[in-house]
């Protein structure tokens, strides 16, 4: 009986590996400043959830990539990662990806852009998620304009969310930060979710854990590809950066969390059907203020908003985001 399931197991196996299922297509909405010249470094997360996008073509497909936020940098600095990172397989040409500027300041809801508009157009061609790892006004300004698309957008997934009273307090918990996805233009927030879109939240807290230390890049610093030595140069600071303020030599590659679900979702703890609120107190990061939280928990009883919420991370996926670069 043994040897019967067990070559039961083997021929699924094979049956698996020979029928591929096709990549999903979706479009990327990033705030990607990797490299960006500043009086401290820029984080580099964006550019590791790209390199994971690059890298599973034979999960995800992208259509189109967009910025917000710094969008004539992030252009350039997304052709840049391209050119090195989209490479040809298997003798094949790769697929050129196209990439818009979006919003530039997060208050201009509802002002079209070259983003918005080939998002649009995108949407009127197909069906498709949509993975927003930066603040969501593009995504709102898209919902706005073009409610007709709604229909179209099979999902948002989105960098951003908590569970109350969750504090984001990194490495040795020295320092608060913010959500800032969702600070940065709450509002645009409060539209994805009166859409009625399908949302999957994935954030801090089931992407705290995934640390890259100075020794998971080492590589970078010694390899013979192009664009992997500058690579280094912009994740070393960054790390040492957070070393100052978190205590820890490393970095979380956060957005690779939400690409994470369109890729691996096995290696993921859900919340489903979760109601979600917006809810205003006192700042966890400057006391004498207010500001508003984007959270999630089935005591919510007065709200129509809902979404999918990954809080964990399982084992083996820190493994699968430092594949990528190696």
């Amino acid at each position: 009986m043994y040897k019967a399931l067990l070559l039961a197991l083997l021929t699924t196996v094979a049956v698996d590996q020979t029928t591929p299922t096709k990549p999903r297509r979706i479009w990327l909405d990033t705030d990607i400043m990797v490299g960006m010249k500043d009086k401290t470094p820029r984080e580099v997360d964006d550019a590791v959830a790209l390199l994971m996008a690059l890298r599973h073509a034979d999960k995800v497909e992208l259509v189109g990539i967009s910025t917000v936020t710094y969008v004539n940098y992030g252009y350039d600095v997304t052709q840049k990662l391209l050119n090195w990172y989209n490479t040809p397989k298997g003798g094949k040409p790769a697929r050129p990806i196209p990439v818009y500027r979006g919003s530039d300041t997060l208050r201009d809801i509802g002002r079209e852009n070259d983003a918005t508009r080939a998002m649009a157009a995108a949407l009127r061609r197909e069906k498709m998620p949509i993975l927003a790892i930066g603040p969501m006004t593009n995504v709102a300004t898209l919902i706005k304009n073009h409610p007709d698309l709604i229909p179209q957008i099979e999902e948002v997934v989105v960098c951003a969310g908590r569970t109350p009273g969750l504090p984001f307090k990194p490495g040795l918990e020295k320092l608060s930060v913010g959500d800032y996805n969702f600070e940065m233009d709450p509002e645009a927030f409060r539209v994805l979710f009166e859409s009625g879109v399908r949302v999957v939240l994935s954030g801090y807290e089931c992407s705290v854990y995934t640390l890259f230390g100075k020794t998971d890049i080492d590589f970078l610093n010694v390899s013979k590809r192009p664009g992997d030595k500058w690579l280094y140069e912009q994740f070393r600071p960054w790390q040492k950066f957070n070393q100052e303020l978190f205590g820890v030599d490393g970095f979380v590659p956060w957005d690779t969390t939400p690409l994470g679900y369109l890729t691996h979702p096995e290696y993921f703890k859900y919340y489903t059907d979760i109601p979600v609120c917006i809810n205003t107190r006192q700042s966890d990061t400057d006391p004498a203020q207010t500001k508003p939280y984007l959270e999630v928990s089935y005591d919510y009883k007065d709200t129509k908003w809902r979404a999918v919420y990954a809080y964990k991370t399982l084992p083996g996926f820190e493994e699968i985001v430092l594949d990528v670069l190696k």
